[in-house]
């Protein structure tokens, strides 16, 4: 087969993958249809069946290669800048409409789609991100925002720059978040200490720490409101107070 045969050939094979989505969406294609059309954004022209295939195999799941760093990308044979730069784009253009979709919606009737936009921002981090969620007098989502990066340990969180932040924001209650890079969700005592000294704060302040969300690996996560830790050291503060 020549090239321009090769080239055909591949245009109507893309072509077809195209009017598949159109017609049946995306629940049609498999991981490696999937990733095949994300990296022939990137090269349109060159074939990405049998670097999908490899870059399936060597990250064993389509979530792990999107969420795989450059320099793990390129180990893959025939993925080269052009189609990883597509692989991350995409994935970026993913986590910027996850974050528009929580904005003004009710924190507490919307928590697993709070969930799903943490994950994706985050649990690809080899550092620890500290993040922030405004929400209003009726629980309604005004703003997130990353505010302190730390070691694959320990986020340094400053707690003058949050409350600062949430005046800014004209925000009357708060949910904090972040990663563990090691995947394990379960709470350090650095990360009790925090929570318990930002509700001291809040309480001062008369503004409502609703959560603290530790995200790990995929579908991981640990609540501290869920967990009962919430209202347990809400109390335990309040009653030091009195």
């Amino acid at each position: 087969m020549d090239k321009e045969d090769w080239q055909r050939r591949g245009a109507g094979h893309r072509q077809r993958l195209r009017e598949k989505f159109m017609e049946y969406g995306l629940s049609a294609f498999t991981d490696a249809e999937i990733l095949e059309v994300l990296l022939s954004f990137g090269t349109p022209r060159k074939d990405c069946k049998v670097p999908a295939r490899k870059a399936l195999q060597y990250f064993k799941g389509l979530a792990q290669v999107l969420e795989a760093p450059v320099e793990e990308l390129v180990k893959i044979p025939g993925l080269g800048p052009k189609n990883i730069f597509a692989l991350k784009f995409v994935q970026g253009v993913a986590r910027r409409y996850l974050e528009r979709r929580i904005k003004e919606k009710v924190y507490l009737r919307s928590a697993r789609e709070v969930y799903e936009y943490l994950y994706h921002s985050m649990a690809d981090l080899k550092k620890e991100v500290f993040k922030a969620i405004y929400l209003d007098a009726r629980g309604a989502i005004l703003a997130v925002e990353d505010l302190f990066r730390g070691t694959v340990n320990m986020s340094h969180v400053y707690p003058r720059e949050l409350i600062e932040r949430t005046l800014r924001h004209n925000a009357s209650a708060l949910v904090v978040a972040h990663n563990h890079p090691s995947g394990d969700t379960t709470p350090s005592r650095e990360d009790l200490h925090l929570t318990r000294r930002l509700i001291i704060i809040c309480e001062m302040l008369e503004i409502r720490l609703l959560d603290h969300l530790i995200i790990g690996h995929p579908g991981k996560y640990y609540s501290f409101a869920e967990r009962g830790l919430m209202d347990s050291l809400r109390e335990e503060v309040r009653r030091a107070l009195l």
